[in-house]
């Protein structure tokens, strides 16, 4: 019994770490670029149990039979997400860019290091280089100059502007895109960002287009991949999963109650 109250216990904060997640992708419903996620779980060690221990007899059991096993419950051990293509709507902005395929803009990070995201919804600053939202540059380093009057990019990346006076069409630079074995491994950091890490492997950088890679939009950005249809769905069997474990909870009180009033 105290066994059944440490394992619905267990039960119950797997699954509030569960409804912790779906509440997560709810709320980042109209986030750009952000990919819904869930969580994986994995139950616990067993106790091999001998027949003795429950009253019977050894030399009922053959070297046959299957062991004696109970479980300890359930964990929450790791965050799977998911990249599937979120929908890609026109905003009409030049510098807005969704990419449609694989693929991840590069972005500098102030200590240097590279950060990874979808989320293509960019500006200048005031000395013209194409910045995030959270004002971090792209890095490739690409540089409008106040004379442009209109900036084309193109599937493959190139950036061009439109100079004011003589109508010359300048080259900036290409945007590289980067890729990932197993994208599911990038931890996210926040602000629509992902960093590397060794389940993710090391980043393969190419120009969008590419072999492997998705083509960049100008105009567009990706919305989130989040169904809230299918969410809601996994939030009420998550609710239903914690009330199952809080009356099991209630059922191993009420039996040790009984116990305890049998010496009475």
């Amino acid at each position: 019994m105290f066994r059944a109250l440490s394992t619905a216990a267990l039960g119950m904060s797997a699954q509030q770490k569960s409804v912790d997640n779906i509440a997560n992708n709810l709320a980042n419903v109209s986030t750009t670029g952000f990919k819904r996620s869930k969580i994986a779980f994995q139950d616990l060690f067993y106790e091999n149990l001998p027949v003795s221990k429950l009253g019977g007899s050894e030399n009922q059991v053959t070297s046959d039979s299957p062991p004696l096993q109970i479980g300890h419950g359930s964990q929450a051990v790791s965050t799977i997400r998911n990249f599937m293509q979120g929908s890609m709507s026109e905003t009409g902005n030049p510098l807005d860019m969704g990419i449609s395929g694989h693929g991840f803009f590069r972005i500098e990070m102030p200590d240097g290091s590279i950060a990874y995201t979808r989320d293509g919804n960019f500006s200048r600053d005031s000395s013209g280089t194409l910045i995030n939202n959270s004002g971090l540059p792209l890095a490739s380093h690409i540089q409008v100059p106040k004379e442009a009057k209109a900036i084309q990019v193109s599937q493959d990346g190139t950036v061009t502007a439109l100079m004011s006076g003589d109508n010359r069409k300048v080259e900036l630079g290409q945007i590289q895109l980067a890729r990932f074995s197993n994208p599911g491994g990038l931890e996210a950091k926040g602000n629509n960002l992902y960093m590397k890490t060794e389940a993710s492997g090391m980043p393969f950088v190419d120009h969008p287009g590419a072999q492997g890679f998705g083509q960049v939009h100008q105009g567009s950005l990706e919305g989130s991949n989040v169904d809230v249809v299918k969410e809601m769905v996994n939030l009420i069997q998550a609710q239903r999963a914690y009330e199952t474990n809080s009356k099991m909870v209630q059922s191993a009180e009420n039996m040790m109650s009984v116990t305890n009033s049998i010496k009475r």
